[in-house]
């Protein structure tokens, strides 16, 4: 008798590469979207996704923290090549299908250093009580970090996946949405320099940025400009390193309104409407 013969196995061709990066960032993330052909691996595409509840369990297990990756995720933030932290974004979604990371390190370490960063300002502003103290490192962490980063992923999320999303190359390719723990992961990327500046920098430079002098309005207001126009240009590498967005430069619309309104505070300080960024943080946060 013949042997029985086996079935021939579809060739899958390989991705194209007319996906590749846009314009120069840098981002390793040019090769296109992850091939995925049959239902099967679209169910494990949506078996696979990162829940919430799943990374906070994780937040309370210390073993499971790669901190020193985290750290230096950081420093790589502060050098001349933030968008190479993407590049691991992109590793996820080639080894467990999913963009956002899955070790909660990165939060952890953030939040222990807003914690002890707003300890010091409390110290500097002569906070007597504990619980005042207390109190000013709940807001910190959960205003300034966690609601801000809520609002800027849940944003972000809308934006990117109603007005931004490519049109499908082909049927066989799983349509791809950003994922809101990624969106919020973009926010703790972009929140590194700010972080630096406003809570590190400004702290050593209050009694320069609290004075009412020209160049205290100026010193304060650049440091402010300056972290927050950094938010907005690494928050658009973080979207623009997903492959099937597009026209991601909307995300640094808000640096134009940024010089605005500091070009504005040096015009207005002759005629009394400049506004020092400082003090009006210490008078919201500090005065009684």
């Amino acid at each position: 008798m013949a042997a029985p013969e086996h079935p021939k196995m579809p060739v899958q061709s390989r991705p194209s590469k007319s996906s590749a990066s846009r314009g120069g960032g840098g981002v390793g993330v040019g090769s296109s979207l992850p091939y995925i052909h049959s239902s099967a691996d679209s169910s494990s595409h949506l078996s696979s996704t990162l829940t919430p509840q799943q990374y906070l369990q994780r937040m309370t297990d210390l073993q499971q923290m790669d901190l020193q990756s985290a750290i230096d995720q950081m420093r790589t933030l502060l050098s001349f090549y933030p968008q190479r932290v993407y590049k691991m974004a992109y590793y996820r979604k080639q080894t467990k299908n999913h963009w956002a990371r899955d070790d909660p390190a990165f939060c952890f370490l953030q939040v222990i250093m807003l914690a002890a960063s707003s300890i010091f300002y409390g110290f500097a502003f002569r906070i007597a009580s504990f619980s005042a103290i207390v109190g000013f490192v709940a807001k910190s962490i959960l205003i300034h970090w966690l609601g801000f980063g809520v609002v800027m992923a849940s944003v972000g999320t809308v934006v990117a996946n109603r007005h931004l999303m490519t049109a499908e190359r082909s049927s066989s390719h799983v349509k791809q949405n950003v994922e809101w723990l990624y969106a919020f992961d973009v926010h703790c990327n972009a929140f590194v320099p700010l972080f630096v500046l406003l809570y590190g920098v400004q702290f050593f430079l209050l009694p320069l940025v609290l004075g009412t002098s020209l160049l205290s309005l100026g010193v304060s207001n650049s440091l402010f400009a300056i972290a927050f126009g950094w938010y907005f240009y690494i928050t658009h590498l973080g979207y623009r390193a997903l492959p099937f967005l597009s026209h991601t430069e909307v995300f640094l619309f808000p640096i134009v309104v940024i010089l605005g309104i500091y070009v504005f505070n040096f015009m207005g300080y002759p005629f009394g409407v400049g506004w020092n960024a400082s003090r009006i943080i210490a008078y919201i946060y500090f005065e009684n």
